[in-house]
Order: C-alpha cells, then sequence, then structure tokens
C-alpha cells in the first residue's frame, strides 16, 4: 500500500527546483498558501486604477460626496449647539427672574408689615392682606424654582426654612403691638435681621450663580462665519471638481455636480444669515430687555429695602439715622440702575420718575420728624390719600413691575425665536449636504458609466 506523506502544520512547501521566482509561499494560520508578493500586487493595481480616468473619477465623486456630507452634519451640528446655548439662555435667564422675584416680595412683604406696626394695634386689613398675598407668592415660587433647577435647591431649600422663622416672627411682633407692648418692635427688628442677614444674602447668591450661568450660556451662541467657510471649501470642491471633470470628458457641465453646487450655495449662504440673525438677537436681547428686566427688578428691591428704612427710622423714634442712612443708599443704587437703563434705551424713565417723586414725599416725612413732629410724621408715612408717600411708592411698585413683566416677557419670547431659527438653519444644512451628496454621486456615476 503507497502511504501519502502528510504535511506537518506550519512546514512550509517549497517546490522542487527551489520557490518560484518573485517571492516564496507562505502558509497562513487558517492553511491557504499565499505568495508573499500579493499585497504588493494589490497596491500596484490599485495605483494603476487611479492613474486611469475612471480611478480618478471615483476619487473625486468620494472627495465631492464627503465634502457635502462634512458640510451638512457641521452645519447641523452647529445649529443644534446654538438652539442648545439659546434655550438654556431663556431657561437660566427666566430661573434668574423668579429668584428676584422672590427677593422682591420677601422685601416688599417686610416693608409692608414693618410699615403696618407703625399704625399701632390692630394693623389695616388691606396691609395684612397684602403682607399675606406677598409671602404665599414668594414660598410658591421657591418650591417651583427649587425643583426646575438642582443648583439652586439647596440654598432655596435654606430660605424657606428662613421663610417659617420669618414669619413666626413677624406674627409675634404682631400679637404684642396689638397688646401694646414695645417688645414688638423687637420681634419685627429680629424678623428684618433674619431676612437681610441670612435669607437675602442667600437669595444674591443665588441670583449670581444663575447669572453667570446666562452669562456662559449667551457666550455660548457663537456667530456662524465658520459654517461659511466649511461652505466655501465644499464648494471649492466641487467647483475643482467641475473644472477636472470639463477638461476630462471635454463637457462643459455636469448637471449632478452643477446642481449640488448651486443647493450648497444657496442654502448655505441662507442658512449663515439665519445662523448670524439668531447669534444678532442673543446679543440684542442681553443688552436690552434682558438688561432692562435687572435693572427694573433691582431697583424695585432697593426700593422696597429703602421702604422699611422708612418705616424704622420712625420706629426707633430718634435713633434711626442710621436707618435713613440705608434709605438714602439704597435709593440711590435704585436711581443709578434704572438712569442707566434708561440713559441705554432701555427703559423709557417712567419708573426713574415714579422713584424720584416717592422719594421726594419721603423728604417731606423725615423734615416733620427731625422738626419734633412724629405723631404728623407717622400720620404722612401711613396715610393713603391720592397725594400721600405711600399713593407715590404704589406708583413706583406699578411702574417697576410693568417694566419687569414687559421685558422679562420680551426676553423669553425672542430667545425662544432665535433657538428655532438656528434649529431651521441647523436641519437646511443638513438637508443641503445629503442632497449635494447624492447630487454629486449620480452626476460622477453618469461619466464613469461611459468607460464600460
Amino acid at each position: 500500500m503507497t502511504t501519502t506523506p502528510v504535511r506537518p502544520a506550519g512546514q512550509q512547501i517549497v517546490p522542487a527546483g527551489g520557490p518560484a521566482p518573485g517571492g516564496a509561499l507562505t502558509a497562513p494560520s487558517g492553511g491557504a498558501v499565499v505568495p508573499q508578493g500579493s499585497q504588493s500586487a494589490a497596491v500596484s493595481r490599485a495605483r494603476g486604477a487611479l492613474r486611469r480616468t475612471p480611478g480618478k473619477l471615483r476619487l473625486v465623486m468620494a472627495l465631492c460626496v464627503l465634502a457635502a456630507l462634512a458640510l451638512g452634519v457641521l452645519g447641523f451640528q452647529a445649529g443644534s449647539l446654538q438652539s442648545r446655548a439659546l434655550a438654556a439662555a431663556s431657561e437660566d435667564a427666566a430661573q434668574l427672574v423668579g429668584v428676584q422675584e422672590v427677593r422682591n416680595a420677601l422685601v416688599a412683604a417686610d416693608a409692608t408689615a414693618t410699615g403696618a406696626f407703625l399704625v399701632g394695634g390692630l394693623e389695616p386689613a388691606d396691609q395684612r392682606a397684602r403682607y399675606d398675598e406677598l409671602v404665599d407668592q414668594a414660598a410658591n415660587r421657591l418650591a417651583t424654582l427649587s425643583g426646575s433647577n438642582e443648583a439652586d435647591a439647596a440654598l432655596l431649600g435654606q430660605v424657606a426654612a428662613d421663610l417659617t422663622v420669618y414669619t413666626g416672627l413677624v406674627e409675634q411682633a404682631r400679637a404684642t403691638n396689638r397688646q401694646g407692648f414695645p417688645v414688638g418692635s423687637a420681634y419685627l427688628d429680629q424678623a428684618s435681621t433674619i431676612l437681610r442677614e441670612q435669607m437675602l444674602p442667600a437669595l444674591d447668591e443665588v441670583v449670581l450663580d444663575d447669572a453667570d450661568r446666562v452669562a456662559a450660556d449667551f457666550s455660548g451662541v457663537r456667530n456662524a462665519l465658520w459654517v461659511l467657510a466649511a461652505g466655501l471649501l465644499a464648494l471649492a470642491v466641487l467647483l475643482a471638481s467641475q473644472v477636472w471633470l470639463a477638461r476630462r470628458t471635454h463637457r462643459v457641465l455636469n448637471v449632478g455636480l452643477a446642481v449640488a453646487t448651486a443647493v450648497l450655495l444657496v442654502v448655505g449662504v441662507v442658512s449663515t444669515v439665519l445662523l448670524s440673525q439668531a447669534s444678532a438677537r442673543a446679543h440684542d436681547v442681553r443688552t436690552g430687555p434682558y438688561a432692562a428686566t435687572l435693572a427694573a427688578s433691582q431697583a424695585y428691591s432697593l426700593a422696597n429695602d429703602a421702604k422699611s428704612m422708612e418705616a424704622f427710622t420712625l420706629i426707633k423714634r430718634g435713633s434711626g439715622q442710621t436707618y435713613e442712612e440705608s434709605f438714602i443708599a439704597a435709593t440711590d443704587d435704585a436711581a443709578a440702575r434704572l438712569d442707566t437703563a434708561a440713559a441705554e434705551g432701555n427703559l423709557d424713565g417712567t419708573t426713574a420718575q415714579a422713584l424720584d417723586a416717592w422719594v421726594a414725599r419721603h423728604a417731606e416725612i423725615r423734615a416733620l420728624d427731625d422738626a419734633g413732629q412724629w405723631d404728623d410724621a407717622v400720620a404722612l408715612a401711613t396715610a393713603t390719600d391720592p397725594e400721600s408717600p405711600n399713593a407715590a411708592f404704589d406708583a413706583f411698585s406699578a411702574a417697576a413691575r410693568d417694566d419687569i413683566e414687559t421685558h422679562a416677557a420680551a426676553t423669553s419670547d425672542r430667545l425662544d425665536g432665535a433657538a428655532t431659527t438656528a434649529t431651521v438653519a441647523g436641519w437646511l444644512l443638513l438637508a443641503a449636504g445629503l442632497v449635494a451628496a447624492l447630487l454629486a454621486w449620480r452626476g460622477v456615476t453618469a461619466r464613469l458609466e461611459e468607460y464600460r
């Protein structure tokens, strides 16, 4: 019987006469015998193919398709990033304004409680109702804002806890005041101290954090010049391809590439304009209604703080000079903010004029008190007739709240509109990139068919 020799695994088989010219044979682990020069031969064939017209056409097609797709993807990414930044700016600005509203409500509630304390005995029902309304408003807004932004939750939760302590002290002050006990002013002073030394600083810290986030959001809204640059690069690739194709095929126009170029040109210009408009709108909002909202809100808070100081100067009866100094500092700061906003064209000056009118009426209270006519000063400070200081303060408050509401709504609406514009631009660029890639592929493929 004849036995067939079996080659051991991994052993090289060498034909009689030695290895064939051009390279030895090797046995890969799978057992197949592959010439060592096969890879270099494949590379040589690929290079040879690229030297011929069909190979060059395939390379041109790949470049055109990739350029169109790159523009579409980059444009979509630019639109998405800008849209998200604008949406975040809108949300964070609303959060900041909401925290300012809580601060304003608390300071206004304190001013109302302090002013009512001057009356003695049972405070007027309308002032009590106003105080309760402001406290409820602050408590509800604190709960809402704590749930809408985790970054602010801890500080806002502490303010909510302090609010419970504050309202308890105010109730004690009211109870003792109704009984005619002078210790009531001490409870009121303690409540006001908690507000100004614990609650307001915490809220101010939240406002600063929110303002930093809003600034970062606005900074994320970049202009669209780099999208235009990417579009020009893609157009350059398509135009160069058309010129080369015209010379190679002796045809003036390739319909597919020409239409792809037109699509990218038109949509690229339109989308660049849209993205630039969204960026410009964000800048206008930041320096316009957003700045006006902050100015009016801060002035309103400062004025309410000054209103409390006005009452404390009378409650302390001769030892309230420190409170009067605080009144002057707060009203000067409020006036400066309103005047700056008016000078920049963000506010019309109505609120600033109302503030000046109230400060002028406050001077009448101080003149009576400084002249030793304390009872007359208290009577003027608690009066509610149309010419009273309280009526002047109410006019200022109404003007300030109207400014806050109007410009806060404008801020939200314009930022949301800009975000929508950026989103549309991104989708347009993506669609244009896909369509242009398909058109370029079809245009070059038509020329390839001629070589088959």
